[in-house]
């Protein structure tokens, strides 16, 4: 059983596309990506609207799948847990996991771009047309409408087989959209997020501990830093949107900063500069139906399903879209019945992470710094310890566990939950849990995996 060998064209060229471009051109299918940035591999990073990315072992085990995992290991900096920074300075480390692999590791989402694209266009051979933008397409004739940045005109493409990776506001998406080819949802939370920097000390070395993704959790807002490889840390500032707007004088913006992070503005020489001139982004989930047209056009990533990026999952899903597209062509014989296949099964496990990525905000902000919340994340690891094939902590399952499913997870996660509140109801220390209870309600409620 075979796909037919028509030439695909990608949408996009961010690290979903390129990913993708790799993983077809590897399986001889000719790739032409369409990209409507310029080369970034020519340009300065985009300051201000970049969040560093958070990659996962899903993410990692997609890069290997590619075979280009080892040009990309040396750019990740692993995170060992979240470092959380109290209003009066103190600090604690909350690991994410408790094996030595257990970490999640930062990564530059320009760099990992640009090493993407480097190794489809030259290792692989797809072609890459930079100021190019999809802008439409006849799914029956199989051309699209595209717009050259130089010289600047609007060209008619044949595309054949046509991905659409092109991002959270994906352009082929809208306007596939505005003819009622696609139902389109978009959640955007009150929130909004800028993002901030915070530069290495004295010959380059890091101000605070590296290995850590820091969070000042502060309730109905947050700091988060992830590093970076020259010592620096990319900081980005959620907090609700009428907020940001209502922040204007300096000396207003200011105020905020030192009452809410008080033991970080020091370390932020361009915090004031940054917070003025650095764009206000969205934050917001899309909800796609379906997500393909025939066998002519499929979305893919953001482009289908975008989620906000506090499960520090977004790139590690779309990713994985990328793995389980490719292990899925082996069983089909026409491009319909795989992204009909494609759309059913993957997308419970983009909704399951949509809806946990949601949750996870509400923790990060809130729940890190309250005493039940770090009994249960104490009592959950030590769970996963006396019965490891049956409790393995939610976080863990998404991070670290790449063969359970995103519903997968979410369905155990909520089991898990309800035992680690009936054990702690009366609880406040680890030596206080019945754990002959906690073992005969595992046992009857959780199979093994």
């Amino acid at each position: 059983m075979s796909l037919p060998r028509n030439p695909v064209s990608i949408a996009g060229a961010g690290p979903a596309g390129a990913l993708l471009a790799i993983l077809l051109r590897r399986r001889g299918f000719p790739v032409t990506l369409y990209e409507r940035r310029a080369d970034p591999r020519n340009q300065p990073f985009d300051s201000g609207r970049s969040i560093n990315l958070a990659m996962t072992e899903r993410g990692i085990n997609a890069l290997r799948r590619a075979g280009v995992f080892e040009r990309i290991r040396d750019a990740l900096i692993p995170m060992r847990g979240r470092m959380i920074h109290d209003l009066d300075g103190r600090t604690s480390l909350q690991p994410y996991g408790q094996r030595p692999q257990e970490v999640i590791y930062s990564i530059s989402r320009n760099l990992l771009n640009e090493m993407l694209i480097q190794a489809a266009s030259q290792e692989f051979s797809a072609v890459v047309h930079f100021e190019h933008e999809v802008l439409d397409v006849d799914p029956v004739g199989g051309m699209a409408r595209v717009r050259r940045a130089a010289p600047d005109r609007i060209v008619d493409l044949q595309m054949g087989t046509l991905i659409a990776a092109d991002g959270a506001g994906s352009t082929l998406r809208t306007k596939l959209q505005s003819r009622g080819e696609f139902q389109v949802r978009t959640d955007f939370l009150e929130h909004a997020y800028k993002e901030l920097s915070i530069p290495a000390g004295l010959n380059g070395l890091p101000v605070m501990e590296r290995e850590a993704l820091h969070i000042w959790p502060r309730g109905n807002h947050m700091l988060i830093a992830l590093p970076n490889p020259d010592g620096s840390f990319t900081a980005t500032l959620f907090l609700q949107r009428r907020a940001f707007d209502a922040l204007r004088e300096p000396d207003q913006i200011e105020g905020f900063l030192a009452a809410s992070f008080p033991d970080v503005i020091s370390l932020m020489p361009q915090r004031l500069a940054e917070f003025q001139n650095h764009p206000t982004g969205a934050l917001g989930t899309v909800h796609t139906q379906p997500w393909h047209i025939g066998g002519s056009v499929l979305l893919l990533g953001d482009a289908a399903h975008a989620i906000v990026p506090f499960h520090g999952q977004g790139m590690n899903c779309c990713f994985e879209d990328c793995v389980e597209f490719d292990a899925l062509m082996d069983h089909h014989a026409s491009w319909e019945a795989l992204f009909r296949e494609f759309e059913r099964l993957r997308k419970p496990n983009t909704d399951a992470i949509a809806a946990m990525a949601i949750e996870n905000y509400l923790e990060m902000r809130e729940r890190v710094a309250d005493a039940r919340y770090q009994l249960q994340k104490l009592l959950s690891l030590e769970l996963e310890k006396r019965h490891p094939r049956r409790f393995i902590p939610r976080y863990s399952m998404v991070s670290f566990h790449p063969e359970i499913g995103y519903a997968t997870a979410t369905a155990r996660g909520r089991v898990q939950q309800r035992i680690l509140d009936d054990l702690t109801l009366h609880a406040t220390r680890l030596e206080q849990i019945d754990f002959e209870r906690a073992a005969a309600d595992i046992g009857d409620s959780l199979s093994p995996l």
